[in-house]
């Protein structure tokens, strides 16, 4: 159910704004609403332009806070503003010096990567580079060819060349290593290997030993340097540990201060600087309006006025509902459709009967109810997943049909109706399955319940013209009552009733369908039609035509329900046949197992989906629009 809601309009003076959201709003839940919209027909309010204080303090606190673990279970500690943020301040000061002195080490690192890359590939030099250096005759330089080059640069230059190059590292793409030439002929040797794209790599002049062991000092200062890193970091999680109690405490504090203060964006103050007040305005439930007016009687500084006319405001109310908790549960697929208006009925206790009825009917075993019932009812418990409750409820469902349909796992029992072995036999369609019949049969029931109650959403929204005419009103219903009515009369063998009669069952619904706009314009007072009327009777007769053909294909729609029944029992005497029970045998316990499992999540999600279809397609569609907008409260927003 939809919970009634009161407007709700707060106002005192405008430098006592924290005191009002402190003492009153906190502890009531209230959607906020903005003020200065309500009372835009009034030009003697403004808004606030402050700019929030706790701005700063709370992007230091939300990244204190990611650095917490299961900060949910801390128990929150009173604490001063003041003192939360001189906190705070002081922790993240602590934290910036150490990631400085990380950042330093992290330099440090980089630094030693890119040393140990240059090195590298020269490992198999057995010179020291020392030695190389203080070479008096010969220049050197370290770098790579293309391999593609070094191949031919290798058949046509030596040995002519004055110059010796050293491989110390050929890859698929490069090939590695140092030339030396003597200092006379280095000019024109270097322009040589330019012409064959040789790179040069740098190596910087600290490293005097073999480059092997000079990679392998590196790999040591930098496994060092890591250690150090670690340390530092785990120092971050020792300081946020040790405080954990008070800086989650400080941050809630700073993140409450801050919503609070931006209630100010919401709020109207006066615009005139002798008359100094402030107003804030939102939807409560009546009963919390109620004791939010008690509460505030004793204030001589504070007026609050609670009003129950929901009509009378710019904003329309916001959606709270009030469901049992048996039901709750399923208030997901209605969120997931589109949360019902103020002034629309909520479908959530309707979706849980035909959600699971349904589920029941297409799902129908014992052994694989009790499954879904029991996981189910453990992740609601531990996890609370709304999820795992529409499941639980399912696997109910699907353990009462499963025991009409006298299925366990697929062993199967004295059955009150055999989804595969009932039969009926009916007047022009011969002998058909029992189980096809009462799916049509419920899924016109199904049709006409939601006609019933698109008239009742119409008779609460004050909507004449809605509740009587149209494919789902009173017109809508009386033909597709009266459809079925016929149809059953026939099936049955009893006397149809008279011409006259039927005329009057179906010729003037349709008609009133037919006219169903110009006669609403007529109710709501408007002119009957603003086309020509060419145009309006052809697009009334191809809506009319089109209002015919889904009336028939919402009913074959509820047929699925039947062969989804049809299918599972189908399904589960396949894996009985397989494991070998067809002739009275002992079965094989594990193909038996292993086909349940694929049964229970590959059809079981199948069938989960597709009822959700018929709940959003075929009935929804039929009575619901799914237009409200949440219910937000401002202390959901404030923790």
């Amino acid at each position: 159910m939809i919970e009634k809601m009161s407007f709700v309009t707060l106002a005192g003076p405008k430098n006592e704004i924290d005191y009002l959201v402190t003492h009153y709003l906190s502890k009531h839940d209230i959607h906020l609403e903005n003020a200065l919209a309500e009372f835009s027909s009034s030009d003697q309010f403004t808004t606030y332009n402050e700019e929030n204080p706790f701005k700063d303090a709370l992007n230091k606190s939300h990244e204190l806070m990611g650095l917490v673990k299961n900060p949910e279970k801390v128990k929150i500690e009173n604490i001063s503003i003041k003192s939360a943020e001189g906190f705070i301040d002081k922790i993240d000061d602590r934290l910036s010096d150490i990631e400085d002195e990380i950042s330093k080490l992290n330099t440090q690192i980089q630094a030693l990567d890119a040393d140990f890359n240059s090195l590298a590939p020269f490992k198999g030099l057995n010179y020291t580079l020392k030695g190389i250096y203080d070479m008096d005759f010969f220049k050197y330089r370290f770098g790579k060819i293309p391999k593609v080059n070094f191949d031919k640069f290798e058949s046509y230059l030596d040995p002519d060349i004055n110059a010796i190059f050293i491989t110390t590292l050929a890859e698929t793409e490069y090939v590695y290593g140092v030339f030396f030439a003597p200092n006379e002929y280095f000019e024109e040797v270097a322009k040589d290997f330019k012409n064959i794209n040789f790179d040069e790599i740098a190596i910087a002049k600290k490293y005097k030993d073999f480059p092997d062991k000079e990679c392998e000092n590196i790999l040591s200062q930098k496994e060092d340097l890591q250690k150090q890193v670690q340390a530092k970091e785990d120092s971050i999680n020792d300081v946020i540990e040790e405080s954990k109690t008070k800086l989650v405490s400080a941050i809630r504090r700073i993140e409450t201060a801050y919503s609070n203060f931006d209630v100010r964006k919401l709020s109207a103050v006066t615009r005139e600087s002798g008359v100094n007040f402030q107003v804030l305005c939102g939807w409560m439930a009546t009963k919390e309006a109620k004791k939010l007016q008690k509460e505030t009687d004793d204030d001589v500084n504070v007026v609050c006025i609670v009003s129950d006319d929901v009509t009378e405001h710019k904003t329309k109310p916001p959606t709270k509902l009030k469901n049992l908790k048996i039901v709750k549960p399923f208030e997901l697929f209605v969120k997931m459709y589109g949360l019902p208006a103020y002034n629309e009925f909520d479908p959530t206790l309707f979706l849980t009967i035909t959600y699971a009825f349904i589920f029941g009917i297409m799902f129908g075993d014992l052994g694989q109810g009790l499954c879904l019932f029991i996981g189910g009812a453990i992740l609601y418990k531990v996890k609370k997943m709304d999820l795992a409750g529409i499941v639980c409820a399912a696997g109910v469902s699907s353990c009462i049909f499963g025991a009409l349909f006298g299925s366990f796992f697929g062993f199967e029992f004295d059955s009150v109706i055999s989804p595969l072995k009932s039969m009926v036999t009916l007047p022009f369609l011969g002998e058909i399955n029992i189980v096809l019949v009462a799916a049509f049969l419920f899924g016109s029931f199904v049709i006409l319940t939601t006609m019933v109650l698109n008239i009742a959403n119409a008779i609460k929204q004050k909507n004449l013209g809605k509740a009587l005419f149209g494919p789902n009103a009173v017109t809508g219903f009386i033909f597709y009552a009266s459809v079925i009515a016929v149809i059953l009369l026939y099936m049955t063998g009893k006397p149809l009733p008279g011409t006259v009669l039927l005329i009057i069952m179906f010729v003037v619904p349709l008609a009133l369908i037919f006219f169903e706009e110009p006669l609403k314009n007529l109710i709501a007072k408007k002119k009957p039609i603003d086309e020509s009327a060419g145009i309006f009777a052809a697009t009334a007769f191809f809506e009319l035509f089109d209002y015919l053909i889904t009336y028939l294909s919402n009913a074959l729609s509820f047929l699925r329900i039947g062969v989804f029944a049809i299918s599972h029992a189908a399904m589960m005497e396949v894996v009985m046949t397989l494991a070998g029970a067809e002739n009275g045998g002992m079965p094989n316990i594990l193909v038996v197992i292993i086909g349940n499992i694929i049964v229970l999540g590959m059809e079981g999600l199948v069938v989960g989906i597709q009822v959700l279809r018929l709940e959003y397609y075929e009935i929804f569609g039929r009575f619901y629009d799914g237009s409200g907008r949440e219910f937000v409260p401002f202390r959901k927003n404030n923790k």
